[in-house]
């Protein structure tokens, strides 16, 4: 202080030590395989016991060299030396697939999966390293044993979720391949593949279409919609080929979910985008695959129809009387070319009845189609007041009125014009031109 005394400064109390390996178990039974700091470095030590275990593996024993192992495996683990711990458990899953010892290899990924203060890093690795041994296995049972224990290793945990989604593709492809689509289908729902952060957007992407493929399979085309909303559409705007695969794939699921639910307008945007992809406009055979088929020629048949139902609409407002041939030109119906004469022969021109078709050759033409277009049309009450006269080959588009009904319509017309004269009296707008006329008059006279 200023005067120079000291002053006794008490110290502050902290609270206990804090065991380390007391908080690391506690972690270890909550599951999350956090990391702490390491206390022993054993890489010198996991460099020398490896070459030993191998050498006893190489005599046969693989039993005898995971036992070599166990004990540094352990001193690695509980000192959270994760390096070296890591090289262990990938060492001896290792081990166990070279030695084609498949029982022992099962029971190995189990027992480190759940021993005392797991290191994260570690179980994931080697759950990868098994991962890549599943297409390696000798034959489908084995294959699918392993994939069920890694499936058991890996539930519940985030770290190595990606992996898990993976070996359940593997299973669901083979309970689809059985005929158990229900439990296939099931089984991938599980997934909740959008919500994971370590997967790429393209591998998500294709589960949620295995996720669509199967519920449009079992026909459950709510859940498939649903489904459908957790990818987005932005992501199919790559030029890349294995993405407009993709979208081809998305597209054409979205096409059976919104045929099913009656949804045309969607499913035309639909058809649309598949048209508008790169590789679909490339190739000039499949742009026109809709088309193809018994069921392309359907609906090439719907389209002119609808279309024509359209025009035939707009004609009925700005004609009133058209001939069959403007009418087959507008519509786009072809003409049935019944005979074919030579220019020579003496043909009795009837127009509508006959056209010529090439240089000096006519032929008799009928509208067969045309005809039954319009007779549905008149009939469902599209154009309801059109009449067709096919001796003089024309259509009426207006109803012939009366002579009662056209002296009402006058007599109606009238009316509303005086009316509307008696409105503008009323309102003195005829009164008032004339004031201001008369004045204008006036003034120009003095």
């Amino acid at each position: 202080m200023g005067d120079g005394k000291t002053v006794k400064v008490e110290p502050i109390k902290s609270g206990p030590r804090t065991d380390q390996e007391l908080m690391a178990h506690l972690a270890a039974q909550v599951g999350d395989g956090r990391l702490f700091k390491m206390d022993v470095d054993y890489a010198s030590q996991v460099d020398e016991a490896i070459p030993k275990a191998n050498a006893i593996a190489a005599k046969g024993d693989v039993a005898g060299a995971l036992d070599s192992l166990a004990n540094l495996e352990k001193l690695s683990r509980l000192g959270s030396d994760m390096k070296s711990n890591t090289r262990i458990v990938q060492h001896m899953v290792k081990l166990c697939f070279d030695g084609k010892k498949w029982d022992l290899l099962n029971d190995t990924i189990l027992t480190l999966s759940k021993k005392r203060l797991i290191i994260k890093m570690a179980i994931a690795k080697m759950v990868r390293d098994a991962c890549e041994m599943v297409e390696k296995m000798p034959n489908e049972e084995l294959k699918m044993k392993l994939v069920d224990t890694l499936r058991t290793v890996t539930a519940g945990k985030i770290y190595v979720e990606v992996e898990r989604a993976r070996l359940t593709s593997l299973v669901v492809k083979k309970l689809e391949a059985e005929g158990k689509l229900e439990e296939a289908t099931n089984l991938i729902l599980e997934l909740q593949v959008e919500t994971y952060g370590s997967m790429e957007i393209k591998e998500k992407v294709e589960f949620l279409l295995e996720q669509m493929r199967l519920t449009v399979a079992r026909a459950d085309y709510i859940r498939a919609s649903i489904i459908s909303n957790k990818i987005s559409t932005k992501f199919f705007n790559s030029d890349k080929e294995d993405v407009q695969d993709l979208k081809l794939r998305f597209y054409n699921l979205m096409i059976t979910i919104g045929l099913q639910d009656s949804k045309y307008l969607e499913v035309c945007r639909h058809y649309r985008a598949i048209f508008d992809t790169p590789k679909i406009a490339k190739d000039h055979d499949k742009s026109k695959m809709i088309f193809d088929g018994k069921d392309g020629e359907k609906r090439w048949n719907d389209l002119h129809m609808r279309v024509g139902e359209h025009n035939m609409r707009m004609i009925s407002k700005y004609y009133t009387q058209i001939t069959f041939d403007r009418l087959a030109e507008l519509l786009d119906f072809p003409l049935n070319v019944l005979k074919f004469c030579a220019g020579n022969c003496n043909l009795v021109y009837n127009p509508g009845q006959h056209i010529q078709i090439h240089d000096g050759i006519y032929g008799f033409v009928q509208f067969q189609d045309m005809e039954s277009f319009l007779c549905n049309l008149i009939v469902t009450g599209a154009i309801t007041d059109a009449k067709i006269h096919r001796p003089s080959r024309v259509v009426n588009l207006r109803a012939r009125k009366a002579n009662l009904e056209q002296l009402d319509q006058w007599a109606s017309n009238v009316h509303k014009l005086t009316e509307t004269l008696n409105k503008v009296s009323v309102s003195h707008l005829i009164l008032k031109e004339q004031m201001v006329h008369r004045n204008l008059e006036a003034m120009q006279v003095n």
